[in-house]
């Protein structure tokens, strides 16, 4: 079976996560940073441990190797989300140039992390360019889809293209909606999640038009989240091989709707890790290669 770092959701191979421990430190470090990271509300450090542990769990039954981003003084509890501060292909990885200024160091710490395992660097984006992980997302080994957002610019895009497209990528670019504004966290992936070649669970109201009639011409069978259930993560699902996948409990009408699209549904809670910080599943992990 192929190997390749361009996928969201073949088996995993090869992924990094961030424990709690190593993000969150303890409960004073929460209390200081929520509210300027724009936290729903403050995380219990014990509780979020808890979910951490079953999340992680689930993770290890799934993958052949996990390894773990350390804790790292120069950056704070939202590196817990690692997927945003780079992104894997199969030439090396990217560092990305974050959109949200507090989370500015996270690519570096990724990059020692990296080093210390011997995996390549393709590039990184600079600024005045800026990409953050959450928004793009590969549709096939081919094709990576990038969100135009407060979080991801026009110069970081374009900075993504000159290392992706003499790779024969292609690189599809989708204007997102202002929705809530700068300070929300708002990526590509909070609307879209490819959970097989031809399915996709997607938050319609707030899908670009373009977007939507591209996947649509790709034959994807779009699984819709029901609005009461967007800001509970549904539209967050990550892929983990062989017909499954993995979201946050509380959404039952996404979750029957996926299971009847003839998915497995892992779920974990995830109010403490996941709700009040805005990062699901797929924002908890960076996978580095699937095999499909």
């Amino acid at each position: 079976m192929p190997i390749t770092c361009h996928s969201e959701y073949g088996s995993f191979e090869s992924l990094f996560i961030k424990n709690v421990s190593a993000a969150f430190s303890n409960q004073d470090a929460i209390n200081d940073q929520w509210q300027a990271l724009h936290y729903l509300e403050c995380p219990d450090y014990n509780l979020a441990s808890e979910e951490y542990h079953h999340f992680e769990s689930i993770l290890t039954e799934h993958s052949n190797r996990i390894f773990h981003f350390s804790s790292d003084e120069t950056v704070g509890m939202d590196s817990i989300y690692c997927r945003d501060a780079s992104i894997a292909t199969d030439y090396g990885m990217i560092l990305c140039n974050m959109g949200k200024n507090e989370r500015g160091k996270e690519p570096a710490a990724a990059l020692k992390v990296y080093a210390a395992h011997g995996i390549s660097i393709l590039g990184q984006i600079i600024a005045p360019g800026s990409v953050e992980g959450g928004d793009v997302a590969w549709l096939d080994q081919h094709t990576l889809a990038v969100g135009h957002s407060y979080r991801t610019n026009a110069e970081g895009i374009a900075q993504l293209k000159l290392l992706l497209e003499p790779k024969g990528i292609t690189v599809l670019v989708t204007s997102l909606p202002h929705f809530k504004g700068k300070e929300d966290v708002f990526h590509l992936m909070s609307i879209v999640s490819p959970i097989d070649l031809h399915h996709a669970v997607v938050y319609a109201p707030l899908m670009p038009i373009d977007f939507r009639n591209e996947l649509l011409k790709r034959n994807m069978n779009l699984i819709e989240v029901p609005a009461e259930e967007f800001e509970s993560m549904g539209c967050n699902v990550l892929g983990i091989g062989n017909k499954k996948c993995l979201m946050v409990a509380g959404n039952p009408l996404t979750q029957a709707r996926i299971e009847k699209a003839g998915f497995q549904v892992h779920t974990y809670s995830g109010a403490e890790i996941s709700v009040k910080g805005g990062g699901g599943p797929t924002c908890l992990t960076r996978p580095i290669k699937r095999r499909f």
